[in-house]
């Protein structure tokens, strides 16, 4: 997920950042095995542009990088970037897909930034209402998020369809709150009912790729900031990682609502179970 990151921020760096990066992209074993001086030698630039790279991609500086990087190198799974083959037996679809989608949770463990996530957190316990806007994959995650957070006694719901999201943007209220989900960030549909959504002062969480114009536009960015390419298997393990991030700060609101919200969510399944029970008695 860093080198996700950096290629999807790649057009946002300057001209002489922009060559670290590449630089890192193209060697990354080598840039964790040397010295900043080597890196800034290998990318034309001085060594203070590396610094200034890395403080930009939200790290405090060449050491902290050099960390994180080390990190995903070492923590990452032979197969994850072997693309699935119409020759491939069962055992290694299942070594691929299942390292690809391990590697994508180790990363997003790893970099994504705790402190954007407690402010997500900090506007949804104090929201009125909670939307979730995505559309096709993405809208797929607003549905099961909605499933999720519906629960937490917070009038919710979700919108895939973008005429209808972009009407109930324009309706939204200050204290309302929009998770706008997207594997892009550039939909124009989605764009153009954010904007609906921050000019009615609402407040916008974005589940999005660093740098993004759809990042650009929320009042918190949680990135998720995944390579795409032509491989239509990505989409699957940017989809795992969406939804992992929906069950963080699904779970971290129901603890922020304290132990009274807590006997309610149990009361709500105990009734379930009783359903479930009765359900299944009907056929016996």
């Amino acid at each position: 997920m860093l080198l996700d990151s950096l290629r999807t921020q790649l057009d946002s760096l300057s001209k002489s950042e922009r060559k670290v990066a590449q630089a890192v992209l193209k060697n990354p074993q080598q840039a964790v095995a040397e010295n900043i001086t080597a890196l800034a030698k290998h990318a034309q630039v001085s060594e203070p542009t590396v610094v200034r790279f890395c403080r930009t991609i939200g790290y405090d500086g060449w050491q902290e990088f050099k960390l994180k990087l080390a990190q995903a190198l070492a923590l990452a799974l032979p197969g994850a970037n072997e693309l699935p083959s119409q020759d491939d037996l069962a055992a290694d679809l299942v070594n691929k897909i299942c390292s690809r989608s391990i590697n994508t949770l180790l990363d997003l463990r790893n970099n994504l930034p705790t402190d954007a996530v407690q402010r997500a957190l900090d506007i949804l316990a104090r929201s009125n209402k909670i939307e979730f806007y995505g559309q096709g994959t993405s809208g797929v995650v607003a549905i099961d998020a909605q499933h999720k957070f519906f629960r937490s006694g917070v009038p919710t719901v979700a919108y895939s369809d973008p005429h209808i999201h972009s009407i109930s943007a324009s309706l939204l209220e200050k204290g309302d709150t929009v998770v706008a989900i997207s594997q892009r960030g550039n939909s124009a549909a989605l764009l153009r009912s954010v904007q609906l959504a921050r000019k009615m002062q609402a407040d916008v969480i974005a589940l999005a790729p660093s740098g993004s114009p759809l990042a650009e536009m929320a009042t918190v960015l949680v990135p998720i900031d995944l390579s795409f390419n032509t491989d239509p298997y990505t989409p699957i393990s940017a989809r795992l990682a969406h939804l992992v991030v929906i069950d963080i700060l699904a779970v971290g609101l129901a603890l922020k609502r304290g132990p009274e919200f807590r006997k309610k969510m149990q009361n709500a399944q105990k009734a379930l179970q009783k359903f479930d029970m009765q359900f299944d008695s009907f056929f016996r």
